[in-house]
């Protein structure tokens, strides 16, 4: 009797642990589905019109023939690559000496120049070319110190670009320099190193993954904007402004699908290229290291301090520029200040509704894009078998950070826009534009996660299994308060995205779905730059007050659910 209860037990529990992995299983192959509809059938629908002609049939290369015959657009190739270069270069040394500055150095306020330095993640890439119209445009009020150059070209291009793209490439080097042994240091120091030998001989080379990767995300950012050229490009042609020009000013949608896979190509390249950096990357910090500790050193500090404060002075005037333009009254005639530019439904190009539109945008994507990203995170790091379900999962997740804005947008067409697609009544709705974003920012935010759900012990799964306690279980009461700090920051990268974003959605939206980002753009098409530059404060007022918000949640959550970290 005792032998057959235990056997039936047994049976129980495999039942038990089978259903359990029939449904982790089916909710991963339902996320898989939807990364498959949101970013794998839109791209094979773009590189299919990229072989067609406009009434559908098959061309071969023609197409491709076409543009590269055509020098205009074969010159933005050039033009593109030579503004990314330039751009990365330029950062890359800016990012490096900041952050050099805020580890290394025992200069005062590192806090608050941190702050300053992430300041442009909150505005659209459009909102900091704006203000470079103020200071450098024709009737800017530091025009001259061009030297007779132009800001709409080449140079303002490169300079909205740094502005951009700094903070991304600051976060990456902080990291980097985070992970620092001071044995290293020591030990040059007792063998009579100098400080320029010992710079070259232990900072450069533990530095080196993070330098790499740090000009890949650069390059990737810049190549593919399309807010700084749309603004200060002027008659200097990049790649990203061409895809737009192609679609929607001459509604040539089969050229506008070659120039995306002709910018598709540099943006694959780097992220691979960046995939193969990292895989090569060895630990720099063992478990005996000693944290690296800055000593004070008075003219390396002011020097630092100075190089600091003339960068934060740079982005802080860029911000502050544009915050003064939007209540100036008639730049550059009547300063005086007031709210006629806040007036966005008596503006062509703009409305309240936009703004609202982005809010509602940024909130759906930050809730429906946290609970999928994480789950699939969950599922793909701590379910067990079905690894090669697992594999093309991981690969799915990845895949979005490949693909540009402007590309994934313009598949978008391509795909839902077919009169054969069931999905079509999705086309110039909000919840196309949710899906869009979700899919344009889900790879960090599933990096994010995994990196998070890395740190847990796979003993909390073993341990919730041997005591026959289901994983939705251990999934609510044990991972998810663990990670609590990680969800609220991917929320955040979510919301703040969503409403800066201008390229991914830029071709999806309709009159009923406008958004603040591409009111900006239309406003500044119309010759409404002030108020433009007011729709663009908006969006920074608000992201800014999410990210007060998400700093209140991060440390009330954190007392409640993170006690368990102090001792």
């Amino acid at each position: 009797m005792t032998g057959t209860a235990a056997l039936a037990t047994g049976l129980e529990v495999k039942e038990k642990v089978s259903r359990e992995d029939w449904i982790m299983r089916g909710v991963l192959l339902a996320i898989a589905l939807f990364l498959s509809v949101s970013i794998l059938l839109p791209l094979y629908s773009l590189m299919s019109k990229g072989f067609q002609d406009k009434d559908g049939n098959f061309t071969g290369f023609a197409n491709f023939s076409e543009f590269f015959a055509t020098p205009a657009l074969t010159y933005s190739i050039f033009n593109s690559l030579t503004i990314t270069l330039w751009t990365s270069g330029i950062v890359l040394v800016l990012a490096f000496t900041f952050a050099y500055g805020l580890t290394r150095s025992c200069m005062p306020f590192k806090s608050l120049f941190k702050g300053i330095a992430l300041v442009p993640i909150l505005m659209p890439s459009l909102l900091p070319a704006i203000s470079l119209v103020y200071f450098f445009g024709k009737q800017g009020i530091i025009s001259s110190w061009l030297f007779g150059y132009e800001i709409y070209g080449p140079i303002g291009i490169v300079m909205g670009e740094v502005i951009y793209v700094f903070p991304h490439a600051l976060t990456i080097m902080l990291i980097a320099m985070a992970m620092s042994d001071a044995r290293l240091y020591e030990a040059s120091e007792a063998l009579g190193a100098s400080k320029i030998k010992t710079f070259f001989t232990v900072t450069l080379p533990g530095m080196r993954y993070g330098l790499v990767s740090a000009f890949f995300v650069t390059f990737t950012l810049v190549i593919t904007d399309f807010g700084v050229p749309k603004v200060l490009g002027g008659k200097y042609n990049v790649l990203a402004t061409d895809v737009y020009k192609q679609v929607v000013g001459r509604q040539d949608f089969e050229m506008g699908a070659v120039v995306s896979m002709v910018l598709l190509v540099p943006a694959v390249l780097a992220f691979f290229a960046d995939r193969i950096v990292q895989r090569k990357q060895v630990a720099m910090v063992s478990t005996k290291a000693v944290p690296y500790v800055p000593q004070p050193s008075k003219g390396f500090d002011m020097a630092m301090l100075g190089f600091c404060s003339l960068l934060g002075f740079i982005i802080l005037s860029i911000l502050g520029m544009a915050f003064f333009a939007s209540f100036a009254k008639f730049w550059p005639y009547n300063l005086t200040l007031g709210l006629n530019h806040y007036q966005f439904d008596l503006m062509d190009g703009g409305s309240w509704a936009s703004y609202f539109n982005s809010i509602e945008l940024a909130t759906w994507t930050a809730i429906v894009g946290t609970v999928m990203i994480f789950v699939g995170a969950y599922l793909v790091e701590k379910s067990k078998g079905f690894r090669t379900g697992r594999a093309a999962m991981q690969f799915l997740c990845i895949m979005p950070m490949a693909v540009p804005g402007l590309v994934l947008g313009l598949a978008y067409i391509f795909f839902f826009n077919h009169p054969d697609n069931p999905l079509g009544f999705l086309y110039h709705t909000m919840p196309i534009l949710v899906i869009c974003t979700v899919t344009h920012f889900y790879t960090v935010s599933h990096l994010t996660a995994v990196t998070a759900l890395k740190q847990m012990d796979p003993e909390f799964e073993s341990v919730s299994a041997s005591l026959k306690v289901p994983f939705y279980k251990t999934f609510r009461r044990v991972t998810v308060p663990v990670c609590v700090p990680a969800i609220l920051d991917i929320s955040m990268y979510l919301f703040v995205n969503a409403m800066t974003t201008v390229s991914a959605v830029v071709f999806l939206y309709s009159p009923d779905t406008t958004l603040a980002s591409v009111a900006v753009l239309n406003m500044d098409d119309a010759g409404d730059t002030a108020p433009a530059a007011a729709m663009g404060m908006m969006i920074v007022f608000t992201a800014a007050g999410v990210r007060l918000l998400h700093a209140i949640l991060t440390r009330g959550l954190a007392r409640r659910t993170q006690a368990w970290r102090k001792r």
